[in-house]
C-alpha cells in the first residue's frame, strides 16, 4: 500500500519531536515536511542527526498532497491554519489545545483569547482512542487531550459512566518537567526542579475544564512538577460503590494500549517512559472507604505524540499500534 504522506507542524518542541521521532520509523508513513519557524532553513539532520531524511525546515506547511498534518504549533497558532489544510484535503491531528473544549466561551477564560475558528470545534473528536476509536475513525479533525487529561480520564471515566461516583473527585497529578514546553521559564531552570517538588496551577490549570467536560462533573485537580524529564502519575481519589476495578477491567479489555495491572501491583514511571502507553492499578483505603485509582503514562508518549500517532493510526484506517512503542526499560 502506499505510504501515509505526513507533516508536523511545530517540530521543534517536546511534543513535535517526540512525533518525528514516532513518524520516522513508522512503517506507513512518509515523513515529508517538517516547519519551525525558529529553525526554518536549517538542514533536518542539524537537528535530528539521526532521522535519515533530507531537507530542510519550513516556516509553514504546504498542504498540498499531504494525507495527515500533525499541529504541535502553540496555542490558536494552528487553529488560524486549520480551514486552509481541510481545504487541501488533508486530516488534522491537533496536539494544542484549540480543540479540546467544545465551548468557545471557555478559550478567553482559560487561555486569555477567543479563539480563532470556533466554527471549527463541533468537528473535533476528542482524541482518547479508548473512549471515541469509532469518531475517530471518521474524523477529519482530532484533539489530542492534555496528558493530564488523559491520566485522569482514563483512571476515572469507568466509574463515573457507572453513575456510582459522589461529586467529591480529587485528582493528585505529578509530571516530569517537560511537560512544561520548552520555552525557558523561571520554574523549568534545573536549580528550580533539581531536588524539588512544587504544586502549580493549583485550582486553576487548564486541563481541569478538559476532564470535567469529558467526564460530565467537576474535579479537584492539583498538579506538581517532577524532577525528572519525562513521565506522569495521577492518583485519583473517588467515593463509589462501584466495583472499580471490574469496570476498568472491562473498558480496557480490548485496548492494546492501556493495561489494568495485577490487584497489588502499583503503576511506575519507569515501565512507562520513553513508551506510548499507560498503566492503571485500583486500591481501597479501608479506613474511609476511599477509591484510589492511579494511572501512569509518559506525558510526551501517550500524553502527546504517541496519543497522537494512535489516533491518525485509527483515522487513517492502519493498525491501531503501527508505530508505537509499548513496553518499556522494566516489564
Amino acid at each position: 500500500m502506499p505510504k501515509i504522506r505526513a507533516a508536523v507542524a511545530g517540530a521543534n518542541g517536546y511534543a513535535g519531536m517526540t512525533a518525528v521521532g514516532l513518524l520516522a520509523v513508522h512503517p506507513h508513513v512518509e515523513l515529508v515536511q517538517l516547519t519551525s519557524r525558529s529553525l526554518a532553513g536549517k538542514p533536518y539532520q542539524e537537528v535530528f542527526p539521526l532521522l535519515g531524511r533530507l531537507g530542510r525546515f519550513t516556516e509553514e506547511v504546504e498542504p498540498r498532497g499531504l494525507d495527515v498534518i500533525f499541529s504541535c504549533l502553540p496555542h490558536a497558532a494552528g487553529a488560524a491554519r486549520t480551514a486552509d489544510w481541510f481545504r487541501a484535503g488533508a486530516r488534522v491531528i491537533d496536539m494544542s489545545a484549540d480543540y479540546r473544549l467544545k465551548d468557545s466561551a471557555q478559550y478567553p477564560r482559560w487561555y486569555g483569547q477567543e479563539h480563532p475558528a470556533p466554527e471549527l470545534l463541533n468537528q473535533a473528536v476528542l482524541g482518547l482512542p479508548e473512549l471515541h476509536a469509532d469518531q475517530i475513525a471518521d474524523a477529519q479533525l482530532v484533539a489530542v487531550p492534555g496528558c493530564y487529561s488523559t491520566a485522569s480520564i482514563l483512571a476515572l471515566a469507568p466509574a463515573v459512566a457507572s453513575g456510582q461516583v459522589a461529586s467529591d473527585v480529587v485528582v493528585d497529578a505529578k509530571s516530569g518537567v517537560s511537560g512544561a514546553g520548552k520555552s525557558l521559564k523561571p520554574s523549568s531552570h534545573a536549580g528550580f526542579v533539581l531536588e524539588n517538588l512544587s504544586p502549580y496551577a493549583v485550582g486553576a490549570h487548564r486541563h481541569a475544564p478538559e476532564i470535567a467536560q469529558q467526564l460530565g462533573m467537576p474535579v479537584c485537580f492539583v498538579p506538581h512538577l517532577l524532577p525528572v524529564r519525562r513521565g506522569l502519575l495521577a492518583t485519583c481519589y473517588v467515593q463509589t460503590d462501584a466495583d472499580a476495578r471490574a469496570l476498568l477491567e472491562d473498558a480496557y479489555a480490548e485496548s492494546p494500549v492501556v493495561r489494568v495491572l495485577p490487584d497489588g501491583v502499583t503503576p511506575e514511571l519507569a515501565r512507562v517512559q520513553t513508551t506510548d502507553a499507560a498503566e492503571l492499578a485500583v486500591f481501597t483505603d479501608d479506613a474511609t472507604g476511599t477509591t484510589i485509582v492511579i494511572c501512569a503514562l509518559d506525558n510526551l508518549g501517550k500524553g502527546a505524540a504517541g496519543q497522537a500517532v494512535q489516533n491518525a493510526n485509527l483515522a487513517l484506517g492502519l493498525a491501531e499500534t503501527a508505530g508505537l512503542r509499548l513496553h518499556g526499560v522494566f516489564v
